[in-house]
């Protein structure tokens, strides 16, 4: 059996005004068998949204574009993205029928369950990288998210 491919996977997402108008920037790297580095680049931009939806969405688009078993690391400014994951809150909000510690529905299920499947195929960790602060990748997909909730393509709801 072959290794899996590994993928870093760099994400984030910009809202002005929260809910409001809002992006997402996701940034796939992989450096393949000969040393040669590959890089594609992710963004749309969304008419009302919020920053945890860009923040996710950054994340499912970057983990759905990858066509074979990969071996991801997502990098992410999102506390709320890189916790869910690294302190299990997914795995208690799933045996808690999707309620919060405070019985609380959680907020955008549909994305986290989305989420789920996308990385179903791939082993995922997830890395946080604090934000505006220099890291390369996430300064590009920060500006990606920007960038994407200024165009004219605005979608207006988030799938």
């Amino acid at each position: 059996m072959s290794e899996k491919i590994k993928v870093n996977l760099y994400t984030d997402g910009a809202c002005s005004g929260n809910p409001g108008v809002g992006g997402y920037g996701a940034i796939l790297v992989y450096v393949d068998a000969n040393g040669i580095k590959h890089e594609k680049e992710f963004s749309q931009g969304y008419q009302t949204t919020t920053n945890n939806q860009m923040e996710l969405l950054a994340v499912i688009v970057g983990l759905e574009a990858l066509k074979k078993q990969c071996e991801v690391i997502v990098y992410s400014d999102s506390k709320y993205v890189v916790d869910a994951f690294n302190n299990k809150w997914i795995d208690n909000w799933i045996a808690k029928g999707w309620k919060t510690a405070g019985k609380t529905p959680v907020k955008n299920v549909e994305l986290w369950k989305r989420l789920l499947k996308a990385k179903e195929q791939h082993d995922v960790s997830f890395i946080w990288v604090k934000g505006h602060a220099g890291h390369e990748y996430n300064e590009r997909c920060d500006s990606l998210a920007v960038d994407a909730g200024k165009k004219d393509n605005l979608k207006q709801v988030v799938e």
